[in-house]
């Protein structure tokens, strides 16, 4: 595909197309209100919580846009990528939908067998490779060049921020008086298509992206204007573990971002937590991130309607209780 095609950016009109294909296919996850949240952040709090996808994270609404707007010849086509995991679950998942054949790439080294397992169990191919997601992606390239595969980048695609844009859609319609988004960023999907969304609805409504202060790419890239790799990438949250900056989401974060906040793992972790506890809702470190950002500046969001975006729970219950006890030790 050619460049200038794969890298132009997803317009108001395309996430809007995108919902109804994607309607067909999933139902609308709810926006939930949290009175204890609320009580201790000073603000309207509410949850868009992307847990009750089928699988499990935001990113399947990408994976069916950008599938499901593939003509029939480009459907015989064979589908490589690389993940951590929920990248891959949407490919899979949607793959198996259009009845398109997908390989994902995955680390060799500590993979999220939870994701792994999904992946496989939605049809597609897992091959396990290197000892990071960096490395399964160099992988997944040159098994696209050398085997003639279509290889799908997990955000430098436009099908695939104009699909979980529609998150954005979904928000406005149930909160129109929404103040702030708080978004996860990894590579920057989630917070690309809520800026475009909030800058047609309502370019008042403020989109702040949080992200992992050990894996900090995407806010350095932000910051300083620029793609360099960033040498720091040990987040125990693979969903937010990027080092390399996205050609497509990049330029459209530092146009439209409000702002872009890094918080600690372990204030992820404590994130969890609170999600756990007075929420009852299972969030993975992606999406506890968004809470762990709006904790940071509570002082700017006294009064204000917040939706913090809780794109993903594909948490092992075993590393949840591993969490829990880190916290409970520390507090």
């Amino acid at each position: 595909m050619p460049a200038e095609t794969v890298l132009k950016p997803p317009t108001f009109d395309d996430i809007v197309a995108a919902r109804t294909l994607i309607g067909r296919h999933l139902h609308k996850t709810p926006l939930i209100y949290s009175p204890s949240l609320s009580e201790q952040l000073g603000c309207e709090y509410y949850i868009k919580a992307e847990i009750f996808q089928p699988t499990g994270a935001f990113k399947v609404r990408g994976g069916i846009n950008f599938m499901g707007s593939l003509d029939e010849r480009e459907k015989h086509n064979q589908f490589v990528s690389a993940s951590a995991g929920n990248h891959g679950q949407s490919l899979a998942y949607a793959g198996r939908i259009f009845g398109t054949r997908v390989v994902i790439y995955m680390s060799a080294e500590n993979p999220n067998l939870f994701k792994v397992n999904a992946i496989r169990g939605f049809g597609a191919e897992v091959r396990l490779h290197g000892r990071n997601t960096d490395e399964a992606v160099a992988e997944a390239q040159r098994v696209s060049r050398e085997e003639g595969l279509r290889y799908v980048h997990h955000a430098n695609e436009p099908k695939l921020i104009a699909g979980v844009g529609t998150m954005a859609l979904e928000i406005f319609e149930d909160l129109p008086g929404v103040d702030v988004i708080m978004s996860p960023v990894g590579a920057g999907s989630a917070a690309s298509g809520a800026s475009i969304v909030a800058r047609h609805q309502n370019p008042n409504v403020r989109v702040i992206g949080v992200q992992s202060d050990q894996a900090p790419a995407v806010w350095h890239a932000w910051s300083e204007g620029h793609l360099h790799k960033h040498s720091l990438m040990k987040t125990e949250h693979e969903g937010i573990g990027t080092s390399v900056p996205a050609e497509l989401t990049t330029p459209i974060l530092r146009e439209l971002l409000a702002d872009f906040l890094l918080v600690s793992d372990d204030d992820i972790n404590e994130a969890i937590r609170m999600l756990a506890e007075q929420t009852k809702l299972l969030a993975e470190g992606a999406g506890a991130v968004s809470l762990a950002g709006a904790l940071k500046i509570q002082d700017q969001l006294r009064g204000k309607k917040v939706v913090g975006i809780l794109s993903g729970g594909n948490l092992p219950l075993e590393r949840l209780a591993r969490v829990l006890a880190r916290v409970a030790a520390a507090s």
